[in-house]
């Protein structure tokens, strides 16, 4: 018997859906697995440290590998739905295709409002990182240079962005590995009071449930990014089957990178269950880094964990939104001027510096409000994820029928209840932004209807 083709492995064809593959499939499973860990960052919570801390009364790694476990049921609905649809989209495409395009808009909706949101929290926890580094330069200095600098980037075209990215990421995991040979070090010499304890990890007076799911809300954040792998299926060689193994191993190397490095920062905090507001918490990650090593490892800390870490990921993040803004105005769904390309760099222009004015405004609203930032981005890609979950059950046990209960239906299941937990003890503030940005979606939505703004999808693009 002849062995199947690359195709028949990788799942449906994109010709089958009515596509032709325009882009170029050259990227293999460790090429995945670099984007996907580099969009995560390998050190996403030194920069949330102290608020997830705080949030959770002091079990930070706890947080995280509840996380671990919550966003595995969401794995696996991102790598079902990735095999079955392997199309750029993600979770429009997958709420687009299961269950109609006024589902897809609502979760596209959704995960607009981390687009508009993640650079000005990319800009303001850099920000907070250069000012601990240098006190003297106020922090408005430090956000106008990050934003012109990127904006003037993302003007002159992203054609480095992934190059840049992966050196970023290989920075970010050396770092990792000097910062916690220094603190395990300090931890054996018990520098400022740390020693080996379960404390962290599990408080019997301290556990509840409904706190720790508080706290995830926040600490999501670190996990956002390993389902922007999907966004590459039509890039992948193997297609969605490639897309889904790059999604489980980025989760599971970045949770476990997570859970240690909180785990032994939270050593030198035994005893603590919250910290002051204000620098105390801004800074937690930085003081320990001074703590351990005096003032050059707290520069350290400060740059890679705070500056090096999120720059880039607002460089993307301001493209990515850009990019977002031009496809809808292209689509008659925005102003049509946001839709113009320069001619000579060939990039949407007028959107790049519509999103740099935007996030200029977002900085200032949210500059003493980080923590509800914070939580209202996870709104939005929760949310997301909740579509995913949505898209599992829709096409496989309701419209196909096929029988697989547990992986098509218990899953996602399970995987719902865990994010509609998270969402329902985040910060009352956000969840009701939150929302109201959803409920202005639906207006939007229904308002499209009537006027016949909402155009539907052409018959090769509904074809499951």
């Amino acid at each position: 018997m002849d062995a199947p083709a690359a195709s028949d492995r990788a799942g449906p064809s994109l010709e089958s859906f009515g596509y032709k593959q325009e882009l170029k499939r050259s990227l293999k499973l460790r090429d995945l697995v670099g984007y996907g860990l580099a969009m995560i960052s390998p050190i996403a919570p030194i920069a949330v440290f102290g608020y997830v801390f705080n949030a959770s009364a002091g079990m930070v790694p706890l947080t995280y590998a509840l996380g671990l476990t919550a966003m595995l049921f969401t794995a696996l609905s991102y790598i079902t739905m990735a095999r079955a649809f392997p199309i750029a989209g993600s979770v429009y495409t997958y709420a687009s295709r299961s269950m109609g395009q006024y589902a897809g808009f609502i979760a596209g909706w959704a995960i607009m409002l981390d687009y508009f949101l993640i650079p000005s929290l990319m800009y303001l926890l850099s920000a907070i990182a250069l000012v601990s580094v240098i006190p003297g330069v106020p922090m408005w200095v430090w956000l106008a240079v990050l934003l012109v600098g990127n904006g003037a980037a993302n003007l002159l075209g992203v054609n480095n962005t992934t190059r840049i990215s992966i050196y970023m990421l290989f920075f970010q995991l050396l770092f990792l590995a000097m910062f916690m040979v220094i603190a395990i070090f300090g931890v054996a010499n018990g520098t400022a009071g740390a020693e080996v304890s379960a404390a962290p990890l599990y408080k019997p007076e301290g556990v509840e449930l409904g706190v720790l799911f508080g706290a995830l809300s926040i600490a999501a954040l670190s996990f956002l990014g390993f389902d922007a792998i999907s966004t590459l299926s039509e890039e992948a060689e193997g297609g969605g089957r490639a897309v889904g193994k790059a999604t489980m191993i980025v989760l599971v190397v970045a949770a476990l990178l997570f859970v240690g490095q909180t785990y032994v920062m939270s050593l030198f905090l035994l005893g603590q269950t919250s910290l002051p507001v204000g620098d105390a918490t801004d800074q937690a990650s930085y003081n320990i880094g001074g703590a351990l090593g005096g003032t050059w490892l707290k520069v350290l800390v400060s740059l890679a964990g705070g500056a090096f870490a999120c720059i880039p990921s607002a460089l993307t993040a301001q493209a990515a939104t850009s990019r977002l803004l031009f496809g809808m105005a292209r689509d008659g769904k925005l102003p049509r001027f946001l839709a113009h390309i320069n001619e000579s760099r060939r990039i949407p222009d007028r959107a790049v510096l519509l999103v740099s004015g935007i996030t200029i405004v977002l900085m200032w609203f949210f500059a003493e409000r980080i923590g509800t930032l914070v939580s209202l981005i996870n709104f939005g890609a929760l949310t997301g994820f909740m579509f995913v979950h949505l898209s599992v059950i829709s096409h496989f046990t309701v419209k196909q029928r096929d029988g697989r209960w547990g992986r098509h239906l218990l899953m996602p299941i399970i995987g719902l209840a865990f994010i509609g937990y998270v969402l329902w003890n985040m910060e009352s503030f956000a969840l009701v932004a939150g929302l109201c940005w959803v409920s202005l979606g639906l207006t939007v939505l229904v308002a499209g209807k009537m006027f016949g703004t909402v155009n539907r999808m052409p018959a090769s693009e509904t074809r499951v």
